[in-house]
């Protein structure tokens, strides 16, 4: 399980879209703090303390400390809103969660020994078609990343969701054993392209 994250939030006094925006003015981004059938509590975070987060992977399964004030919640980060243009932080909603819920993650999957892989030594090229697989545990036990070894796998080799060992107390939502989250594929040389047809695609362009 990874390190539990800490951030800071301070309560907004008002909600609307005159606050956020002096909100945002500040430096701040507006957020929520739902769930566990409690009245959702209206905060603010440091954009550049949320950025610290925000700039590791699988931020959405990590759990977060949020300190406001004297109060310390258990969340996890369940929606986080875009400015289109800036691609800025604009809003938040993070979610309570207690020691005993269990919920549903997408974790992010490390993909080890590519060096010493057979297919990968040979020519190919690691097609990732997962770069997460959803599980289901308790907050406690989610985990910082899952780990597929490519140490033997072979050129044209599928890579299943079996081979990814979960820690204890943590299941697939995923039940097809045979579910394919990467492939070795061969490279794609020039002898395999139809010379005529490429020759051809210049010519119009």
């Amino acid at each position: 399980m990874r390190k539990v994250a800490i951030l800071n939030a301070s309560l907004r006094e008002r909600v609307g879209t005159g606050s956020a925006r002096a909100a945002r003015r500040q430096g701040f981004v507006p957020a929520i703090i739902y769930g566990e059938k409690k009245n959702p509590i209206a905060v603010q975070v440091l954009r550049k303390e949320l950025d610290k987060i925000l700039n590791k992977p699988g931020f959405f399964s990590r759990l977060i400390c949020l300190k406001v004030g004297a109060e310390d919640y258990r969340v996890l980060l369940r929606d986080l809103q875009r400015h289109p243009v800036s691609d800025l932080p604009w809003n938040i909603d993070f979610l309570r969660v207690s020691a005993t819920a269990v919920l549903t993650v997408a974790v992010p999957i490390e993909f080890i020994n590519k060096n010493i892989s057979p297919g990968i030594k040979s020519g190919g090229v690691l097609n990732i078609t997962r770069h997460s697989i959803e599980v289901c545990c308790q907050a406690e036990n989610i985990p910082d990343k899952l780990t597929v070894d490519l140490g033997n796998v072979k050129l044209g080799d599928s890579i299943h969701i079996s081979l990814i060992s979960l820690p204890n107390n943590v299941k697939h939502t995923i039940n097809d054993p045979y579910f394919s989250i990467a492939t070795i594929v061969p490279p794609i040389l020039l002898t395999d392209i139809n010379v005529e047809d490429l020759q051809e695609e210049n010519k119009k362009s």
